[in-house]
């Protein structure tokens, strides 16, 4: 039988065979026609009902012209996808694809993926479907990049779900749009699997995201540069149907944004406040219509009350973030939702040692969307937004409300989000707030495990004070701490010595020439990290138990002293734990995407496999949940040599540290005598 690898344990592969689509052959001139023209015979999608109502709101280019241009006054232009050779599915989620009114095929479900492969990869258009693609700007590391747009990404239209509500379907990877610029508007199987499986994710996670219906890969392909190291390869084209309620985002209203100061560039609709006022009314009244009926009479109140809406969503769901250790990677704001979802899944990563200054984008060479700085970051891209709505919402108002709600929106997301995920579920204290930060420093002392480590928190012996049970709970914990084998990789030197003598020399003799090829800050750092890989030579995993073992000793008798205080305050302590418990194992998953999980999914998904992706999907549907059948892979390692293989590369993935351009804090503290 098939297995996954995940989480350093097996799970039987789904039962789901990859469907041979049925398309018919011709010349490449009629297959592209027959690729764009709708056929309304669709069978199982058939069912699909189309009412696009961001086409008839917002102005849409009438200008037939191809290729890379600027689309001036309008928020749309038609586009038609690229049809690809041999469709075929890697994978599907039934879940969202429900929000559509699709069921489960209930007899021939072979048909229903060659079907779905055909009309999701872009090869056919459903009736009723009006591809186009959206126009927006954006803020990129900080500067004003003008035009952007959906490069690769293709509106079909909205779908009416089974209790009316309205569904925007997107093809990411479907081929060249005016907004494509240099880029060939194709996706590849790597980068989609991992937005396809992180969509999910995210949702079961109950974090507010867009969704992902399917994944199509197919023979074409285009040429990719993984690494940028002058080594390209030919990788599939591949296409993911995303879903939301919309995909507009701040960028779109940066389209009226006159010349920047820094970088001179300006949006493709300058001076046109009509279609600002015509975007303001269809965002609105289509997905805050409680707003707009509250304040319908007063469009000034009504744009400042929907700003704060959008300030305070998008403070709780970079709270939630923090609270599962995700790294967003490039917080552009044209990839910040107007509704508050988490959009665009990019070099995304989830944390496995927790270090605030994690860096998932391996681009992100000054650390602007790192881990601890997502929140400030989110922030100031609320009032990049802010500057877009002037002057339907004068500056001096959304300023105000983004200094009043944010920060304090924020703070309390947070916090309770963390008390649940810690069991503080009776009282709500002020010191909790250092208990949670108290916690989060013993896990970046001793490289802690942060999915791991909160997870196995609802184990911990509250009233038993058994010496015993505490040091089995202690060693439980810090077997989710760094090794000495990881600190070494960690802090292993990263410049030659020749290189760094050289840098040395440099910085004195010549400081106008160095300044332009390295920093003060980075040659310190590489010394630090010399220092420390010296001093780690001599640390034993005796020495390195014994700290960590002394760390968590700590913080855990003032977890212990604050738990104490929920038990007094309860007349049944037996209930109130079975609660606490109850409530911390549906705030800490026990799964998530890790980044060697989304690997392993991929490489056999090169290969051919698509069952990995599909095990994959499933068990994230469910990452508060045990999941059945599972077993350590260890245990099976002396009967199948590959599965032993299989196991060390995983945990070699597993050790990669996150990219950055110093040894995180816990690498440093742990190796210091």
């Amino acid at each position: 039988m098939a297995v996954a690898l995940l989480g350093g344990r097996r799970f039987p592969a789904l039962l789901l065979r990859p469907a041979a689509v049925r398309c018919r052959r011709g010349p490449a001139g009629a297959a592209m026609q027959q690729g764009a023209a709708p056929e309304a015979g669709a069978g199982w999608l058939g069912a699909l009902r189309f009412d696009n109502l961001a086409l008839r709101s917002l102005p849409v280019d009438a200008s037939e012209a191809g290729g890379p241009r600027a689309v001036p006054g309008a928020c749309f232009c038609r586009v038609r996808p690229s049809p690809l050779q041999n469709p075929r599915l890697v994978a599907m989620s039934l879940p969202a694809l429900a929000l559509l009114g699709l069921e489960e095929p209930a007899s021939d479900r072979e048909e229903a993926e060659a079907e779905a492969a055909l009309y999701f990869s872009g090869n056919r258009l459903l009736a009723g479907s009006e591809p186009a693609a959206h126009c927006y700007c954006g803020h990129q590391f900080g500067s004003f990049a003008g035009q952007l747009g959906d490069g690769a990404a293709m509106y079909l239209g909205e779908v009416l779900g089974p209790r009316g509500e309205r569904w925007e379907i997107q093809l990411k990877g479907a081929g060249l749009t005016p907004f494509s610029r240099q880029a060939d508007g194709r996706k590849v199987l790597r980068s989609s699997i991992r937005e396809f499986l992180c969509s999910e994710a995210m949702f079961h996670l109950g974090i507010p995201t867009t969704r992902a219906g399917t994944c199509v890969t197919s023979d074409s392909k285009v040429v990719r540069d993984i690494f940028y190291d002058g080594n390209p390869k030919n990788e599939r084209c591949t296409v993911v149907l995303r879903i939301a309620s919309t995909f507009i985002r701040f960028g779109s209203f940066e389209i009226f944004k006159p010349p920047d100061e820094y970088t001179g560039r300006k949006g493709p609709s300058v001076n046109r406040n009509d279609i600002r006022i015509q975007m303001l009314d269809y965002v609105i009244s289509t997905f805050y219509p409680e707003i707009q009926e509250a304040y319908s009479d007063n469009s000034i109140q009504r744009n400042a009350a929907f700003f704060k809406e959008v300030t305070k969503r998008t403070a709780r769901l970079v709270a939630e973030w923090q609270c599962v250790g995700f790294c967003h990677g490039v917080l552009n704001t044209d990839n910040m939702s107007i509704v508050g979802l988490t959009i665009d899944y990019g070099p995304f990563g989830f944390m496995d040692r927790y270090d605030p200054e994690h860096i998932c984008n391996g681009s992100d060479n000054t650390g602007r969307y790192a881990y601890n700085k997502q929140p400030e970051i989110c922030k100031w891209n609320l009032g990049k937004l802010a500057e877009a709505l002037v002057p339907e919402l004068p500056l001096e108002i959304s300023e105000l409300i983004l200094e009043e709600e944010y920060d304090a929106e924020f703070e309390k997301h947070y916090l309770q989000k963390m008390r649940k995920k810690l069991g503080l579920i009776q009282l709500e204290l002020e010191e909790d707030s250092k208990l949670v930060s108290e916690l989060l420093e013993t896990m970046h002392l001793t490289g802690g495990d942060f999915t791991n480590i909160f997870y196995l928190l609802s184990s911990f012996s509250v009233v038993d004070s058994d010496p015993s049970k505490l040091e089995d709970f202690l060693k439980e914990v810090t077997s989710q701490c760094a090794s000495v084998d990881e600190l070494k990789v960690a802090l292993r030197p990263q410049m030659d010595p020749r290189q760094l003598s050289m840098m040395l020399m440099l910085a004195q003799s010549n400081p106008q020439l160095f300044a332009l090829i390295g920093t003060k800050a980075n040659i310190n750092k590489e010394l630090e990290r010399i220092e420390q890989f010296s001093k780690l030579q001599q640390l034993t995993e005796d020495d390195l138990l014994s700290r960590n073992k002394r760390h968590w000793k700590e913080w855990l008798q003032k977890y212990r002293d604050r738990l104490q205080k929920e038990i007094e305050s309860v007349s049944d302590a037996d209930a109130w734990n079975t609660h606490r418990v109850k409530v911390m194992n549906s705030n800490n998953p026990k799964y998530i995407l890790r980044n060697y999980i989304a690997q392993n999914a991929i490489e056999a998904a090169e290969n051919g496999d698509f069952s990995e992706v599909r095990n994959v999907l499933k068990l994230l549907e469910n990452p508060f949940q045990e999941a059945e059948d599972f077993r350590e892979v260890k245990e099976d390692a002396e009967e199948e040599g590959a599965t032993a293989a299989a196991a060390a590369c995983a945990q070699e993935n597993r050790s990669r540290l996150p990219y950055s351009s110093k040894p995180p804090l816990w690498a440093s503290e742990l190796c210091v005598t």
